[in-house]
This record gives C-alpha cells, structure tokens and sequence, in this order.
C-alpha cells in the first residue's frame, strides 16, 4: 500500500514515524540564512565539542589532492563568495526551530546558537590564481568549532567556481584572442551553478555572459543573438531578418535555421535593400561544418563588401573544438560556449579536501592511504625567471624562501582585512596576468611534460615527517596514554 503524506487537515505534513511536523519547519529559507548549508555531521560535532570543551585553535587547510587528468593547472575561484558567508555567518531562529524539531540537538547547545558567528581568520590566494596539486588555496585559522561548521560551505563553493574558472581558461586559451561569450546557463546545475559559473567566467577571460540575472549581480557584460524559434514563428527568413533588425539594428543573425548558406545570402540581401542603414554586425553559425561553412560565409560576405560582418560561431564547442576550427584556418571571430563549459565537461569534479592540518598549537596528519595532509599553517612561494614561472615550493607559515608568497590574510577576527574587495575587473585582471606568467607549455591545452614543478620546503617536509611518525606512534600506545 503506498505512503500516504498529503497534508493533514490543518496543513502541516505527516511524518514517517507517524507524528506531525510543521510544514513552515520545511519551507525553504526566506531569512537569507545558510548558516545550515552544512552536513550533519557539522552540527553533530559541533555539539560534541561544546559539550568536551574542545575549544581550541584550529587550522583547516583547502586544497586539492591531485589535478584532473587534462589539467595542467587549476585557477583558484570562489573566495569572495566564501569571505561574504564568514561576514554574515549566523543561525536563524528559523534554523534553530529546525533543528529542535530532529530531537538530535540539546537544549542547552540549542540555546548557544543564537550568539555564533565565525571570529577566525582566513588566508588565501587571490581569486584567478593558478594553483597546483596539495598547495592550500585558502587555510582557515579559528576556534575549531568555528572552522568546522562551514567546511560544506566553503568547499562548495570553492569547487564549483574553481572547477569553472579552470575549464574557462582552456576555451579562452584555445580561442586565442578571440571573444569567448558563456552559453551555458540553461543546461547547468542549478540556478546557483549558472550565477557563480558567469563570475568565475568572467575571471577567467570569458568576455560576456548570456545569463542576464548575472550581469545584473555581478555587473559583467552581456551578450546574446536570436534563436531559431525566432525565425521559425516568421513566414519566412528574410521576414524574421527584417524585423528583428528593425528592432535590434546592430545585432547579430543566427543564419543555420534552414540553410547557412541561404541563409548568409538573406543577409546580403538585406543589407542591399537597406543600404547605409544596415548595421547588423555578425552571423552566427551554429551547426553543421562550421570550418566549411565558416569560409564560404565569409567568400559570400566579402564578395558582397560586408568585410566588418564578422562570423560567430556555436554549437557544442569547448576548448579542443575550437583548437580544430583555428587550426584549420577558420574565419571565425568569437565563440558562443554553452554546456561543455558551464559543466565542465570533461573534468567536472576536483578531489578537493579541507582537513584539520592543526588544533592546539600541534600539527595533525591522517595515516589514511593516498591522503595525505601537510600540518601546520603554510604558505606557497612563487619562482620566477625572466617573466615566467618556474615553480612553487610549499613551506611553513613564516619560513623565508625565494619567491613570491601567494597567500595573504583576508579576513582577521571574522572581518575582511580588505572593506574594499577587488572588483571583478580587477581580478579578470590580475587572473590574465598570472596565467601569462605560466610557461607556455603548462598553459598548452596538452598534458604538460614536464609538470609544473611543485617542492615541499625543508623545513615542511622535516615538520610532516616527525608529525607522521607522532601520528604512527599513537596507534601502538595502550589507550590510557593517549
């Protein structure tokens, strides 16, 4: 017999051990609040520490195990997100009424939430920053209840936009100069997925984004065409042509309903019957042998002395694609890039981590196979020769070596160090410029051989090595020692 759990009479929902919950307990949040936005075993230990007193220091380091197969480096992302949710962080009265109604929390914890808010610090590497495999792209110094509750959080949204940001900057790589313009809100994640996806972008070299919603958020341009049903509404081609360029003068025409090649020439023809009057500013081709048909449309439009019409180009493309349009030789000057970037493909996950590396002034390792933790507070220090990279070394926290040190503190005592955050300009800016400074051959679409070089310091290694061994010797000694 199936479930019955339409709602009782009075509105609220039966549960499944029969008792009755009230369904503004369930409502999705209204108050702004994500101080939930955790997993449950968050807030499970949360509690457990409250209740031992372990109240200590700790230091939660994020970073990323090993790099996607067809990654030669990642572009750190997401930072901003992360710094505004430890501003604000706080549990609701909505979020403490939800969690009374579990019966898994006490009432004296229960009680305490209305007061916590995030008071650590937070040092990490500016957003658009090329990273590698172990190095922290941020670490979280704070009271270790503090540091914990937000790990989903600040893994979440670091992920997301790290991953997309990494992926854009192989497509921008691969457009070589040429406007790369985000597609990709319809077939993404999520409503949240589409928003941070047009930032991290953007921070990566995306020129403009379709997704209006993020352009009135984050203030990047946007940009888009027509679409097919546009023209299939009108009695003809020609007819939808005209009218949209009544409206839109300069914008630019999708050609590929019917035929491109017909297509183009309806162009032509509309552009003699409206003379100087014409202003449309490209065609966009969108499926088929766009290298072919690129190079026929562009015959067709010079022939005709529309040379300033340029050719727009979409339709499954990411970065190897349009590699090959390039190579080939096609006369395309920019690029619509939808789902293939907006979910990252061929590499849509990071085995990313963030892990207590110390509590208590001590270093703290696991003993797990292929996970390893390097203890402590770290920082990571960039080499360079001539004006380009030549690799980072992975040190202690105050240790002096050579190079230019990456993380710096940005948030102390639960307040951003900065009142004025870099605008997103700012930091498309500084991501172009540290890419540049990467060799060629790690910004190479190619798996890069050699590697980027990566090297623990002295120092650090010596420190892991006697906290492992530490570590190791806890499990021989009887329990009452420990």
């Amino acid at each position: 017999m199936a479930e019955d759990l339409s709602p009782d009479t009075d509105g609220s929902m039966p549960t499944r051990d029969g008792m009755t919950a009230d369904p503004a307990l369930h409502a999705p949040p209204t108050d702004g609040s994500l101080a939930l936005f955790a997993d449950l075993y968050e807030l499970t230990m949360l509690e457990a520490y409250h209740r031992e007193g372990l109240c200590g220091q700790a230091v939660f380091s994020l970073y990323v195990r090993k790099l996607p197969a067809r990654r030669n480096y990642l572009i750190a992302c997401g930072l901003e997100t992360v710094l505004d949710h430890l501003a604000g962080f706080g549990f609701s009265g909505a979020d403490i009424a939800y969690l009374r109604s579990l019966a898994t929390f006490s009432d004296p914890f229960l009680r305490r939430l209305p007061g916590f808010r995030f008071t650590g610090d937070v040092f990490a590497v500016p957003e658009g920053t090329p990273i590698f495999a172990n190095e922290p792209i941020l670490e979280v110094v704070a009271p270790i209840a503090e540091a914990q509750v937000v790990e989903t959080f600040v893994m979440n949204q670091i992920h997301l936009q790290t991953v997309l940001a990494s992926k854009a900057a192989r497509v921008v790589e691969a457009a070589a100069g040429r406007p790369v313009i985000d597609f990709g809100a319809r077939r993404m994640h999520g409503i949240d997925a589409a928003q941070k996806a047009a930032r991290a972008f953007y921070i990566a070299g995306v020129a403009a984004t379709s997704n209006v919603l993020a352009g009135k958020a984050y203030g990047i341009p946007v940009a888009g065409t027509m679409a097919h049903s546009y023209v299939q509404a009108h009695e003809c081609e020609r007819a939808a042509f005209r009218a949209f360029v009544a409206s839109f003068p300069e914008t630019v025409l999708l050609v590929d309903t019917y035929d491109t090649i017909a297509g183009v020439r309806n162009v032509i023809e509309l552009a003699r019957r409206m003379g100087d009057d014409f202003r449309v500013s490209a065609v966009r081709l969108d499926s088929g042998d766009l290298a072919g048909l690129a190079l026929e449309s562009r015959r067709l439009l010079d022939g005709a002395g529309l040379g300033a019409v340029r050719i727009f180009a979409s339709g499954g493309l990411d970065e190897d694609r349009i590699a090959e349009l390039i190579a080939a030789g096609a006369p395309i000057d920019g690029f619509g890039v939808g789902t293939r970037m907006g979910v990252s493909h061929d590499a849509p996950d990071l085995d990313i981590a963030y892990k207590l590396c110390s509590y208590a002034g001590r270093g703290r390792v696991k003993l797990s196979p292929g996970k390893p933790i390097l203890p402590g507070r770290k920082q990571v220090f960039r080499a360079g020769a001539g004006g380009v990279a030549t690799g980072d070394i992975i040190a202690r926290d105050g240790e002096a070596v050579a190079g230019r040190p990456l993380l710096t503190c940005v948030m102390r005592a639960g307040r951003r160090t900065d009142p004025s955050p870099p605008s997103l300009d700012e930091l498309r800016r500084g991501a172009r410029e540290e890419i540049g400074w990467l060799p060629r051959h790690i910004r190479a679409l190619a798996p890069a051989v050699p590697p980027y070089r990566v090297e623990l310091s002295d120092a650090l290694a010596s420190y892991a090595e006697d906290v492992r061994q530490a570590a190791e010797g806890q499990v021989t000694q009887p329990e009452f020692e420990c």
